[in-house]
This record gives C-alpha cells, sequence and structure tokens, in this order.
C-alpha cells in the first residue's frame, strides 16, 4: 500500500483506468482476504457517484458499504445537542464502521454480511440495507473520513488496501451540495447556511486528509457527473 500520490486521473478520460486499477484489487483477492477499496473526498465531490459507477462496471465483482450508515440516529443527535453539526466525525459512529470494515476484509464461509445504508429521505440510518456475500472480492466504500488522522478512524483506513481522494473545484462543490440539500427538502436560504455552517467546516477536515491518498481523481466542473445523493 503506498502513502504518497501515484498518479493524477480525470474521470472523463480515463474512468476505464479507474475502474482497471479496481479490477487489479478485485483479482487479487482470496477467500480468506477479501480487498477493500476507499473513496475519500469532501462533501459534494461526486465520490459516492463514482463509487457506484465502479461498482456497476465491476458488475457483481464488487459491493458499494457506504460510511454514511454510520450516521447516529436524529434522536441521539438531538440528545447530543449536535444537530447543527449532522456530518461531523463525532456524528458518526466510527468506532462500528471500522469494525465492520475488519470483519469485511476476513470473510466467513457461507456467512453473508449485512451493511447499513443511509436513507435521505428521513435523514437516517438504516440498518440490515446492503448485503455482502462472501464470495464477492471486493467491497467499495466511501466516506469523507477516511483519510482522518485520528483514531477510531485510522482504524478503518486500516482495513484499507487503497483510499482515493476525489478531487473537485470548490465552487463547483459548493453549488452541487447546496442544490442537492434542495433536492431533499431544504429552502434554499437553509441550504446556503447549512454548507456555509457544516457541510464547508467539515470539508476542510477532509481536504487535510488529501495527501495521504493513494491516488487522487481530479474532476473538471464540467467533467464531474452530478453527485446522486451521497456525500
Amino acid at each position: 500500500m503506498s502513502k504518497g500520490l501515484s498518479e493524477d486521473l480525470t474521470e472523463l478520460t480515463h474512468l476505464r483506468q479507474l475502474v482497471e486499477r479496481a479490477r487489479r484489487l478485485t483479482a487479487s483477492a482470496t477467500p480468506a482476504r477479501r480487498r477493500l477499496l476507499g473513496i475519500a473526498g469532501p462533501p459534494g465531490s461526486g465520490k459516492s457517484t463514482l463509487a457506484a459507477r465502479l461498482v456497476a462496471e465491476l458488475a457483481g465483482a464488487a459491493v458499494l458499504v457506504p460510511m454514511d450508515g454510520f450516521h447516529l440516529a436524529e434522536a441521539e443527535l438531538r440528545r447530543l445537542g449536535r444537530t447543527d453539526r449532522k456530518g461531523a466525525p463525532d456524528t458518526f459512529d466510527a468506532a462500528g464502521y471500522a469494525a465492520l470494515l475488519a470483519r469485511l476484509r476476513s470473510p466467513a464461509p457461507d456467512t453473508t454480511v449485512y451493511a447499513p445504508a443511509f436513507d435521505r429521505r428521513v435523514e437516517e440510518p438504516v440498518a440490515g440495507s446492503v448485503p455482502v456475500a462472501p464470495d464477492v472480492p471486493l467491497v467499495v466504500t466511501e466516506g469523507n473520513y477516511l483519510l482522518l488522522d485520528n483514531p477510531p478512524w485510522t482504524d478503518a483506513r486500516a482495513c484499507l488496501d487503497e483510499v482515493w481522494y476525489v478531487d473537485l473545484d470548490d465552487a463547483e462543490r459548493v453549488r452541487r451540495l447546496v442544490d442537492r440539500h434542495e433536492r431533499f427538502g431544504k429552502a434554499r436560504a437553509h441550504a446556503e447556511r447549512f454548507v456555509r455552517t457544516s457541510d464547508e467546516v467539515n470539508a476542510r477536515l477532509v481536504t487535510a486528509g488529501r495527501e495521504r491518498a493513494d491516488l487522487v481523481v481530479r474532476f473538471a466542473p464540467d467533467a464531474a457527473p452530478e453527485p446522486y445523493g451521497g456525500a
């Protein structure tokens, strides 16, 4: 596993190279050792879309397990007084996420592992949503904090064979974030305020981990696919 940036690729021109790189990870898996690929990047960068595209291209050889399934429930965020900072590192069950990745890394024969997902229609995690069969050689996981340099996020990073960082021009990324919040029911002014006071605070934390990625995928504004609903 490399520690520095090995190459810069744009999704528009080199999606095939990204798929082939993921396919090489898949080919190196064994029945006792599944491969795990992480896709990191700030909110709105397109990492969810890229992760979904990779899994679709690998056609049954990979499953997408999003970090967002480990969001704390709204009731718990209210108890903690953290509803206005939903999406910050401490609003996830990071230890639970790391434990799931460790379990996925070493599949047990004849045992399907069920991972949670996140339903943006109700803004809540949903347990048991993503089945990962024991013969699936690659898990792709995506989320903001895969490169955060403090535990328990470092425990999650230790389970991943590679982490790619998805880059996108900040102005375009913020525009997409505001539009996404509107699509999921926030008024425009509320969406802009949430992006400014929450999403962009989180983005600065995420950006600090860019140099720890194995690969940077650099999107041009007119080439990056619109985020379909993930971070």
